[in-house]
């Protein structure tokens, strides 16, 4: 007699609603009601900056931004679109991961001479992260895993996600893996919005992917969604996977950069390459950093900062003796390599979610996707392989 088995349970779709731009207000209101700290993108230095929000009215309203290869500019859309630009230079990195931060303090009695160490607590600001993009919603785990981070659950910050559907130049995340599209990957986000602006008025659709993002959204005034915006929203974010600036090229990018060693293409990338670290600075999941003790002139005081750096830098890699990575061909190469290569070694992805910060933020327009096919087209010239 044959064992019987059950069909596999099906979870319940995601509850979903419309919002309209107004509500965006209210959803910030329910944000700090809940005790967060919303920050966001705004406008600031010529960017799309993130900073704290004190209304809807900071976030840039009709506002877009334009990028390639070493440049970076903002644009006036010409309609009301709130999130309707692409990645700017900072990433929530700056939050979860901040560029500098104190580790201990030590103090010395000058009379007993016994010293005394205090480490500085992490004490974690409840941030809510309003217009994460997908590729960003990707590095925000990845960054996690790489600093060893426990899954943060509702310890977290409160995540609003934002569907991207008008990829920038720069962009090349659908061939990274990381988008478009992020309302499907429940658990990892809050709320989602989809922006709509049409003959039926400035709306969100929002998908929640939590029991706190349901709690917020209870807060906020919202109607049903109506017949077809769902499989419209859909189909808008599919469609801007077709609309990607760049791509990776199609193939195994472990294999390729682990036979590519001595490849003839580093020294053309040395050649333009300034190891200025600006694509590590701008990555959002780039996290190496350097520590610095520093003490006051009476010897009494010091402390001890860890600061962010760069695999760029000479002095990065410097042992007894000297530095191991001395010229700029040798340092960009473990810079790419480890990203899109060793990177699947230590943590089980690759480090790029294809947010094309590196690109639009390099002085001399380097381009990874670029490079990357450069690389591949020298592997297949030696191999004798047509590509």
């Amino acid at each position: 007699m044959g064992t019987a088995t059950s069909a596999p349970t099906v979870p319940p779709p995601p509850r979903r609603a419309v919002i309209s731009a107004d509500a965006l207000d209210d959803l910030l209101a329910a944000l700090r009601a809940a005790g967060f700290r919303p920050v966001g993108p705004t406008v600031g230095a010529g960017a799309i900056v993130l900073d704290e929000l004190a209304s809807a009215a900071d976030l840039p309203h009709g506002r877009g931004s334009a990028t390639a290869p070493g440049s970076y500019r903002l644009t006036e859309r010409g309609d009301r679109a709130v999130f309707g630009h692409s990645a700017g230079p900072q990433s929530w990195k700056r939050f979860l991961h901040p560029a500098r931060r104190r580790l201990l303090t030590a103090d010395r009695d000058p009379r007993t001479g016994e010293t005394s160490l205090r480490a500085d607590a992490e004490i974690p600001v409840p941030y809510a992260f309003v217009g994460v993009r997908p590729c960003d919603l990707a590095a925000i785990k990845i960054l996690n895993r790489a600093l060893r981070r426990a899954p943060e659950g509702d310890r977290g910050p409160f995540i609003v996600t934002v569907e991207c559907t008008e990829p920038g130049a720069a962009c090349f995340c659908a061939s990274a893996g990381t988008g478009p599209g992020c309302a499907d990957r429940i658990g990892d986000f809050d709320l989602a919005l989809l922006e709509t602006d049409d003959e039926n008025g400035h709306r969100f659709l929002v998908t929640v992917g939590s029991e706190r993002g349901d709690a917020v959204l209870d807060a906020v005034p919202r109607d049903p969604v109506p017949d077809g915006m769902l499989e419209a929203a859909r189909a808008a974010v599919a469609a801007a996977a077709g609309r990607m600036g760049r791509a990776l090229p199609p193939t195994d990018l472990r294999v390729l950069l682990a036979r590519s060693a001595d490849a003839g293409h580093w020294a053309d990338v040395a050649d333009r390459c300034l190891a200025c670290g600006n694509c590590t600075m701008v990555c959002p999941t780039c996290f190496c950093t350097s520590v610095e003790d520093t003490t006051d002139l009476t010897g009494d005081h010091a402390e001890r900062w860890e600061s962010w750096d760069s695999c760029f830098d000479i002095d990065f890699s410097y042992l007894h003796g000297g530095s191991v990575r001395t010229s700029t061909r040798s340092r960009y190469r473990q810079w790419l390599t480890h990203k899109f290569g060793t990177w699947h070694d230590q943590f089980g992805t690759s480090g790029c979610v294809g947010c094309g910060r590196c690109v639009a933020w390099c002085p001399v327009g380097i381009d990874v996707t670029a490079e990357l096919a450069a690389l591949d087209a020298e592997a297949a010239t030696e191999s004798g392989d047509a590509r």
